[in-house]
């Protein structure tokens, strides 16, 4: 005998309710911050019951957990990364990498999300911990792929775990923190190119080829 399953409808009803819950929860948080948050307050906003909030939540720190799981799946980076034969195929790929990365991290909602996790990393760690494992760890480790690829091909000469951490560097400069103290405004597309593409050739002509 098959196991019983939900009625599509069912389901779309289910993942309504969580999408609107976690909308509830991020706008709450965003406006008066995560210890000031009831849920009784994400419960109204979201047009649910406290009973029906908690059985899919469990509590407000997982709240807050799944609403930076949910934006940072944006962060991440294809994982179906392009051969590299040579630095000018390098060159394409860093600026991509940077462009996209740009994009989606000076999101305005997604700079709130960082904002809220570095708040609360005292009275709930695990934020934190959320952020720096599905959003940063990832974007880190295709950079080092990359670098790694590079080098196994001697087009770079370095370690991979160096080289990322350089091109990050140069590819955010102060800009994250500036956006964090919204005391700068998120670059224009056009501005992302150009930082993207003035990083990946400061990182070329730090690393020359190998040999």
């Amino acid at each position: 005998m098959s196991p019983k399953t939900e009625p599509p409808e069912q389901d779309a009803e289910g993942l309504e309710v969580r999408k609107r819950i976690l909308g509830a929860a991020l706008s709450a948080f965003m406006e008066g911050g995560y210890a000031q948050t009831s849920t009784l307050e994400i419960a109204t906003r979201a047009r649910v019951s406290k009973r029906e909030l908690y059985s899919l939540f469990g509590n407000k720190e997982a709240m807050l957990v799944a609403c930076i799981t949910e934006r940072a799946q944006r962060i991440k980076a294809p994982a179906d990364l392009p051969a590299i034969h040579d630095r000018e195929m390098l060159a394409k790929v860093l600026t991509a990498f940077g462009m996209k990365l740009l994009t989606e991290t000076t999101d305005p909602v997604v700079v709130a999300v960082f904002r809220l996790a570095i708040s609360e990393a005292v009275n709930a760690p695990k934020v934190a911990h959320a952020l720096d494992s599905i959003a940063r760890k990832p974007t880190r480790d295709s950079l080092r792929t990359i670098m790694a690829n590079a080098r196994s091909t001697d087009l770079v000469a370095g370690d991979p775990e160096a080289m990322a951490q350089t091109f990050l560097g140069l590819l955010w400069g102060d800009l994250m923190t500036g956006l964090l103290l919204e005391a700068i405004n998120r670059p224009s597309s056009s501005e992302i190119a150009r930082r993207a593409s003035e990083a990946s050739t400061a990182f070329l002509k730090l690393y020359p080829q190998s040999g």
